[in-house]
């Protein structure tokens, strides 16, 4: 299948499953629902039970308790684990939360679980899942020809190519706060008439920040977040920036909108979600209270809103809304990404993998903050230029493993030679102490 040549996500363009239906709920299943976009994503379909029913939860395998719970309160016919030693779990705690006489969901589990959801009987897929193991869902999903409400920025991120290959026109709904608010503020004209794109970042908690005063940051400091409530991975690479760079490659695939007309905002109050800026001089921004209830509704019920989604303003309290350039000194990471966007094939997917590694190895005490970044760049480097225009699943996976090790091993190579104090005060190296 040829690229398809209308941009991924088009506010003007209807998939043919979103066709009006004879009355009764949507079918939607929730990949990744015990995570942040998971649990508010059942809110919304509890709120609603007259628009949306779930037919199908997943998750890893952590929090089984509240899978099991989920999938009482929703009713669904099946429920997923992608770690297969969890299933004994998984159905006890069904078999607790369930009563007597009620019909158990299917429990599937292993790490093609989830990929088999999405290709099930449904309306829309919401993939919330975290990391580039939700690449194969998201194929799965538009292979099927499902609405994609998609959450998982890691899937454009790594297998941009694939997507675009498989996608039809209007079937991918985007539920980033960021991506949902440039598609609703591209309702407001053509493509020909953006001259650019607006991404909003609330700037971490680290914003104003020199790159020398972040050499000491703590994993609890980087965790701090001043505005939204995330999990530790999305959470990190929100204090590095590294996903608004994330952000800029998938706005990029998205919206067919090239780099040099895409910029990152800083916007610490992040009421504004992104804007669009028209070749007329206007740009219309998305804004509202930061509260993810919104772009999931909107992605779930697409074409159309669902109301009382989310918060809104009290317009008749005075608010101080702020905007600040991006310093790229402290925080490279966007340029970095920019740069493997524009390279392309599989440096996107060892950006993404490498970073995730380094991310782990900053929680786990084993490199500096600002080593996750000089890390990723790094490993991006030592890439190369990838080779050829195409690209296939393969060879994505396999970036991605030799990415990942090369990662781990910079990262405790960096620990290893990390100056620290000892008790006497004389500094010195773990090799030297060895």
């Amino acid at each position: 299948m040829t690229e398809s040549p209308a941009p991924l996500a088009d506010p003007h363009l209807r998939h043919p499953a979103d066709a009006p239906a004879e009355g009764g709920p949507r079918d939607i299943v929730i990949l990744g629902s015990t995570g942040s976009i998971g649990t508010q994503a059942v809110d919304v379909v509890l709120s609603n039970p007259d628009r949306f029913r779930v037919t199908a939860l997943s998750a890893a395998g952590g929090r089984v308790g509240l899978l099991a719970e989920q999938a009482h309160r929703l009713g669904v016919r099946t429920v997923a684990v992608s770690d297969g030693n969890r299933a004994g779990e998984l159905r006890e705690a069904l078999r607790a939360r369930y009563g007597a006489g009620e019909p158990l969901p299917e429990v599937l589990a292993g790490p093609d679980a989830a990929t088999e959801l999405a290709a099930s009987g449904c309306h829309t897929v919401l993939n919330g899942i975290t990391g580039s193991i939700g690449l194969r869902p998201t194929l799965a999903a538009l292979e099927a020809g499902r609405t994609l409400a998609l959450a998982n920025k890691e899937s454009l991120i790594v297998g941009g190519p694939l997507v675009k290959a498989l996608a039809r026109p209007g079937q991918i709904v985007p539920v980033d706060s960021e991506h949902s608010a440039l598609f609703q503020a591209l309702m407001g004209g053509t493509r020909a008439e953006v001259r650019k794109l607006l991404v909003t970042a609330s700037g971490g908690p680290f914003r104003g920040r020199t790159r020398q005063e972040l050499e000491d940051v703590t994993p609890g400091d980087a965790l701090a977040h001043p505005t939204w409530a995330m999990g530790p991975v999305i959470t990190i690479n929100s204090a590095t920036l590294v996903n608004k760079g994330l952000e800029v490659i998938e706005a990029h695939l998205l919206y067919d909108i090239p780099f040099d007309r895409i910029e990152v905002v800083v916007h610490p109050q992040s009421y504004i979600h992104s804007m669009v800026e028209f070749t007329d001089g206007s740009t219309l921004a998305q804004c509202g209270p930061p509260d993810m209830r919104l772009p999931i509704a909107l992605g779930l019920g697409w074409p159309h809103r669902v109301p009382d989604a989310g918060p809104v303003f009290d317009w008749s309290t005075a608010m101080s809304w702020e905007f600040f350039p991006l310093d790229e000194k402290a925080f490279p990471s966007v340029a970095l990404a920019r740069h493997v966007g524009a390279l392309g094939g599989t440096a996107p997917a060892v950006f993404n993998a490498a970073n995730e590694e380094c991310v782990e190895a900053f929680l786990s005490g084993g490199l500096p903050f600002n080593g996750i970044v000089d890390t990723v760049a790094a490993v991006v480097e030592e890439h190369g230029v990838p080779r050829g225009t195409g690209l296939t699943l393969e060879e994505v996976l396999d970036a991605e493993t030799w990415a990942r090790a090369r990662a781990r091993e910079l990262a405790a190579r960096a620990a290893r030679t990390a100056p620290t104090t000892d008790p006497t005060g004389t500094t010195e190296t773990a090799e030297a102490r060895a």
